[in-house]
C-alpha cells in the first residue's frame, strides 16, 4: 500500500511540470516529466511484482 501512495504523490508532483511543459512551452519541464514517468514506470513494475508475489503465496 505504501508504494501505491508513492505513485499518487509522484503523479501529483509531476502535475506542475506538465502544466509548464504543455501550456507554457518550458522544455526543461519536459525533461523532468520524462524522468518522473520513468520513475513511475519502475514503481508500477515493483507494485506488479509485489502483487503477483502476494497472490502466489495465497
Amino acid at each position: 500500500m505504501k508504494k501505491f501512495e508513492e505513485v499518487k504523490s509522484l503523479v501529483a508532483a509531476l502535475e506542475a511540470d506538465v502544466d509548464k511543459f504543455y501550456n507554457k512551452g518550458n522544455s526543461a519541464a519536459g525533461t523532468r516529466i520524462r524522468k518522473g514517468m520513468q520513475d513511475l514506470k519502475n514503481l508500477a513494475q515493483a507494485i506488479r511484482l509485489e502483487v503477483q508475489e502476494t497472490k502466489n503465496k495465497a
